[in-house]
């Protein structure tokens, strides 16, 4: 059995603007947990302000 965890750019990880370095410590964070990233996109999602692009990460790991 599997579970499952999605990591977006609104997770605690992700204070402010994108930055890829945090991506790579949350995702290495999760590792030591042993989490493994299945799959990931990107989305975009409209806004009153316009379109803003989200980042979801899927993680997975033995329950």
């Amino acid at each position: 059995m599997k579970e499952y965890h999605v990591l977006t750019m609104k997770d605690k990880w992700f204070s402010g603007k994108f930055d890829p370095q945090r991506l790579q410590a949350a995702l290495n964070a999760y590792a030591q947990q042993g989490w493994k990233l299945n799959s990931c996109a990107t989305a975009d999602i409209p806004g009153f302000g316009g379109a803003r692009q989200e980042f979801v990460a899927i993680l997975e790991r033995d329950a």
